[in-house]
């Protein structure tokens, strides 16, 4: 089923997005270093654990981000991502390793843009047949199913993720979006109306990915012609917040 026949209440009834902040959501952030963790160090063994003391994952990029969780009713943590901004000289953790770019690449400018990282869902909510273990620097792989389903929560926790960075985005003058990931990743993020360029060849970077870049005007163009509804959706969190 496509998309676009989805209800708008429905592209992420089961869940609830939200900023996280370090300082003021403490338990909370608790949850989501616990889950990187768990996804990091037990799942795929991107990290020692015995280099994550206490069992949360935490990194230098932490303080120079925007954290956005997934919630679902019992205000439990399914899924989460972060949004990394440049650093003092105006670069960004996936150029430290996608060092190469494609010919005739030219990159937006560092202050408009953030990297997407540590994108995952929660274990028990990836899809339910075959699964293995995320990989890559953006972890999962939700089910490549086009549309969220009952069936498999996976997609509405990536869009409920999606809606409020694309809300953070908007009121904090961020118009591209960098992103290292694989290729099948980036496939089902198309097939979602969710469209990444790519920028680079794939490297080692927490598994085998490529370094991409959208732009939220693109992107933008892209839901109004395909999937208005689902705009909206995204656009609702903007006046929420």
């Amino acid at each position: 089923m496509n998309a676009v026949l989805q209800p708008q209440q429905e592209f992420a009834a089961q869940f609830s997005g939200r900023e996280v902040l370090p300082h003021h959501d403490g338990p909370l952030f608790r949850s989501v270093e616990e889950l990187r963790y768990q996804v990091y160090c037990e799942e795929c063994g991107f990290l020692k654990p015995e280099d994550c003391p206490g069992g949360r994952e935490t990194d230098e990029h932490d303080s120079n981000s925007a954290h956005f969780a997934s919630l679902n009713h019992s205000q439990e943590v399914a899924g989460y991502v972060r949004l990394v901004l440049p650093d003092a000289i105006q670069t960004f953790p996936f150029q430290t390793h996608c060092v190469t770019l494609l010919d005739d690449v030219i990159l937006p400018p560092a202050s408009l843009s953030a990297e997407i990282s540590r994108l995952m869902v929660r274990k028990d909510y990836r899809r339910r047949h075959g699964e293995q273990p995320p990989s890559g620097a953006s972890t999962d792989q939700p089910d490549p199913a086009p549309a969220p389903e009952m069936r498999n929560p996976s997609p509405q926790i990536l869009l409920s993720l999606y809606r409020e960075m694309y809300a953070y985005s908007l009121q904090n003058e961020i118009r591209y979006w960098y992103a290292a990931m694989e290729r099948s990743l980036a496939r089902i993020l198309t097939r979602m109306n969710f469209g990444f360029q790519q920028i680079g060849p794939a490297t080692d970077y927490y598994g085998p990915v490529a370094p991409y870049v959208a732009d939220l005007r693109v992107l933008e163009r892209q839901l109004d012609q395909r999937n208005p509804a689902l705009l909206a959706w995204m656009r609702s969190a903007v006046d929420l917040t």
